[in-house]
């Protein structure tokens, strides 16, 4: 039986950073995932003598980095702004390496169905040569899933050539979002996963809110389109997704983000135990 490592989203704990890898040990995480993009852990401000620190300070827990979040906010979807968008991003993925982990997870904008439009060939570009670069490092930029449909994306990776652009799987965004199956995204991704998160929630337009996660009725009355909730609160079949990864392969983290709730040091610790409770009886 093959047992998933789990990965903790360090930024999650919201606390500072050395804290949050202590908690990460605590709960008996095996990964890290952290933001890179800016303040005191981007490529521009962490120097070599702290990089070395800080993969020390992980490993002396008995933690690996599972994956740098590279997300910029902006996507890849602007021929002006990409030049200076793909250079950092660069950056982010020679930091990973340095911290000893090949995946730097990412956003790329949202991919138009209609593949001949402009904006489609211009995310294409972008890719290539951040898959191009990449590839030349034996590393990947994942894209997180969610905002557009598995097929969709598959068929914007497929042309690539390549797993230097490749997918990390979020189950949730998919349910929250475009409402696709988690489960059938796995098999229809599965040549390109090399990373997931770990995360539950609801699409709230025509959800029946009985029995769910207390909360949910305030977030419908707000008018919110979706919400997160504690893993096993939402809508993912985490019994059939584990199930479908473990069929196809997959044998890297799952990595618990929770970017919502009043206490999610707690919602973390019992994500952790809910995934080991899974993975289990797998």
């Amino acid at each position: 039986m093959y047992q998933f490592p789990i990965g903790v989203m360090v930024d999650s704990f919201r606390c500072e950073m050395h804290e949050a890898i202590r908690r990460a040990a605590g709960i008996g995480a095996k990964g890290l995932q952290m933001y890179a993009t800016h303040g005191d852990y981007s490529p521009e401000n962490l120097t070599p003598a702290a990089r070395r620190e800080l993969l020390d300070f992980v490993k002396s827990h008995g933690l690996v980095f599972s994956a740098l979040c590279g997300d910029l906010g902006k996507g890849f979807t602007n021929p002006e702004l990409n030049p200076a968008l793909i250079e950092k991003s660069k950056r982010i993925l020679d930091l990973a390496c340095e911290l000893e982990t090949d995946v730097v997870t990412t956003h790329i904008g949202v991919v138009p169905e209609d593949k001949t439009c402009e904006r489609y060939a211009i995310m294409q570009e972008a890719c290539r040569e951040l898959a191009e670069y990449a590839d030349s490092l034996g590393a990947h930029f994942a894209i997180e899933t969610g905002p557009e449909t598995a097929v969709i994306l598959r068929d914007f990776l497929d042309p690539l050539g390549s797993r230097g652009v490749a997918v990390n799987l979020d189950p949730a965004n998919f349910v929250m979002v475009t409402g696709d199956d988690p489960v059938r995204a796995v098999y229809t991704l599965k040549d390109y996963i090399v990373h997931t998160h770990a995360k539950d929630g609801v699409k709230l337009k025509g959800c029946d809110v009985a029995g769910l996660y207390e909360g949910i009725e305030e977030a419908i009355q707000a008018g919110k389109a979706f919400v997160e909730l504690p893993l096993g609160k939402g809508g993912v079949d985490f019994d059939n997704y584990l199930k479908a990864l473990d069929e196809i392969g997959y044998r890297g983290f799952l990595t618990i983000e929770r970017e919502v709730g009043e206490d999610p040091a707690r919602d973390i610790a019992e994500a952790a135990r809910f995934l080991e409770a899974k993975i289990a009886v797998l």
